[in-house]
């Protein structure tokens, strides 16, 4: 069974991506079977941009998750970086 609040964010994130005035979009996607997929894509043009845009979204994801999840944005930091350094970009 889906969770229904589950549901209405995704389907609230989906309305958001249409939005023309978007300057950069991440979505990690994180399938029942492991499988991961992610997107990110960016309408800058320097890498000083990029960061800052990342850096943005990376600070939206983690107070996010350590509110949810009651860890320290530190803990989850350190775990995230871990798991960047195992995964393949495809």
């Amino acid at each position: 069974m889906t969770n229904p609040q589950f549901e209405d964010l995704r389907a609230q994130a989906a309305d958001a991506i249409d939005d023309d005035d978007l300057m950069s979009v991440y979505t990690g996607l994180v399938h029942e079977d492991g499988r991961h997929e992610y997107y990110f894509g960016n309408d800058t043009e320097e890498a000083t941009e990029l960061r800052e845009a990342a850096a943005i979204q990376l600070g939206m994801m983690l107070r996010v998750l350590a509110d949810r999840s009651d860890s320290s944005v530190d803990e989850l930091t350190e775990l995230a970086a871990e798991r960047a350094e195992q995964m393949q970009l495809r």
